[in-house]
C-alpha cells in the first residue's frame, strides 16, 4: 500500500498540518501508523534544521480516528498483531519527543486508540457539533494496554473523569470534555473551522519561541511514567551537537 496516500503534510505559516485523508474511519493499522510516523519524522527533521514551528494532526470527514484497524488484526497472522501496538506506542513516543508544540484537531469521533492519539498531544481542539471522545475497551470487552492506561492517567488526572471515560465508557462530547478539562477548546462549525482553530492555537504556541529540545525534555519530565513505557519504541533521534 502507498502509505503516502493515507495522510498529507502541509505548512500553514509556522505550523505543520498532518491530515488523515479520506472519508473513512482512519483506522490505525500498520500502513496508517507508518505514514503518520514518517510525517512526524519529517516535522522533526525540519525542527532540527532550525524551522521550529508547531504541529497539528487532523482528520478529514466524520472521524478523527476510530481506533485500531481490527479488520487488519482479523486478517493478519497472529505473530504480526503485536506490530500494530508497537507502532502506535512508537507514535506516542515520537510525539512526546517532538521538539515543537503539538495540537490535535479532533474533527470527528475519536475512539479507543484514536482517543489516545488525540490526548497524546499538548493541546486538544475539538469540534463542538459532531464527534466524541470514547475509550471503548470496556464496552468491547478488551483489556486496556499498559501505556494506554498510563496516557489516560497522565492526561486525565481527575479520578472521576478518568473513571467515566475508561471504566464507564462514556462518550464525551466536546462540551462535556471541555467542562471536565480534558480538551482545551470546543469549536463551532465544520472540519475546516476546527482545523483553523487548531492552527491558530499552534501558531500562538510557536510564537513563544521556545527551545525545541527543552520542549521535548519537559514533556518527558512531567509525564515520566508514560515516557518510560513508550521510549524504547521511539524513532532514533540524533543528539544535537553541543553549543560552542
Amino acid at each position: 500500500m502507498d502509505t503516502a496516500s493515507l495522510c498529507t503534510v502541509e505548512k500553514r505559516g509556522a505550523v505543520h498540518v498532518i491530515t488523515l485523508t479520506g472519508a473513512g474511519e482512519h483506522r490505525l493499522g500498520p500502513p496508517l501508523l507508518s505514514a503518520l510516523r514518517s510525517a512526524v519524522a519529517a516535522v522533526r527533521a525540519g525542527a532540527a534544521a532550525g524551522a521550529g514551528g508547531a504541529l497539528v494532526i487532523a482528520g478529514e470527514g466524520k472521524y478523527f480516528s476510530n481506533g485500531f484497524d481490527l479488520a487488519w488484526v482479523r486478517a493478519a497472522p497472529a505473530e504480526l498483531h503485536a506490530s500494530m501496538g508497537g507502532a502506535f506506542r512508537g507514535l506516542v513516543a515520537d510525539l512526546l519527543a517532538l521538539p515543537v508544540p503539538t495540537v490535535a484537531a479532533v474533527t470527528g469521533h475519536a475512539a479507543a486508540a484514536g482517543c489516545a492519539l488525540a490526548l497524546a498531544h499538548d493541546a486538544v481542539v475539538m469540534r463542538a457539533s459532531r464527534g466524541f471522545l470514547y475509550m471503548s475497551e470496556v464496552d468491547a470487552g478488551l483489556k486496556i494496554v499498559d501505556f494506554f492506561a498510563e496516557l489516560i492517567r497522565q492526561k486525565v488526572p481527575d479520578a472521576v473523569n478518568r473513571r467515566d471515560l475508561v471504566l464507564r465508557g462514556d462518550k464525551m462530547t466536546a462540551a462535556d470534555a471541555l467542562r471536565r478539562g480534558i480538551v482545551d477548546a470546543a469549536v463551532d462549525g465544520g472540519v475546516d473551522d476546527v482545523v483553523a482553530a487548531a492552527v491558530r492555537a499552534a501558531e500562538a504556541l510557536a510564537a513563544r519561541g521556545w527551545d525545541g529540545e527543552i520542549v521535548a525534555e519537559t514533556r518527558k519530565a512531567i509525564w515520566p511514567e508514560l515516557w518510560a513505557k513508550v521510549k524504547d519504541h521511539a524513532a532514533d533521534v540524533p543528539r544535537p551537537l553541543p553549543r560552542l
